[in-house]
């Protein structure tokens, strides 16, 4: 009988070692399946909720840009004791010209009191008194 319950004693150990390595391999396995799903896992729900949720971006309201105010400015031509304003002699030639200008070129000669101009391709020319 002592044979046999030898034979149990290391059956039985037998028996629960394998078990045990059994667990070990099972459970292993599992840890590491575990950890690779939730790896997977993980970028795919932020890449699913990024593609569903754009993202919004906050930005501060824009001021309205402030203009420089220009600088008024007046050109004359004096000639001896006289002199025109420029401002008056374009608004002379357009009045001659007839026509809205889109392109216009001013040329003033004082010693003859004329104004030579170009409006839209179109050349002619003027008096200009000096008062």
């Amino acid at each position: 009988m002592a044979t046999t319950k030898k034979t149990e004693t290391v059956k039985k150990t037998e028996t629960a070692a394998a078990a045990k390595t059994a667990e070990k391999k099972e459970t292993a396995p599992k840890k590491t399946a575990e950890k690779k799903t939730t790896a997977k896992a993980a970028p795919k729900t932020t890449a699913k909720t990024a593609a569903k949720k754009p993202a919004v971006k906050k930005t501060a309201p824009k001021k309205p840009a402030v203009k420089k105010a220009e600088a008024k400015t007046e050109v004359f031509v004096e000639y001896g004791p006289a002199q025109v304003a420029v401002d008056e002699v374009i608004k002379n030639v357009k009045a001659t010209y007839g026509k809205d200008v889109k392109e216009l070129k001013v040329y003033i000669k004082p010693d003859e009191s004329k104004a030579y101009f170009v409006a839209d391709g179109v050349e002619g020319e003027m008096d200009v008194y000096f008062c």
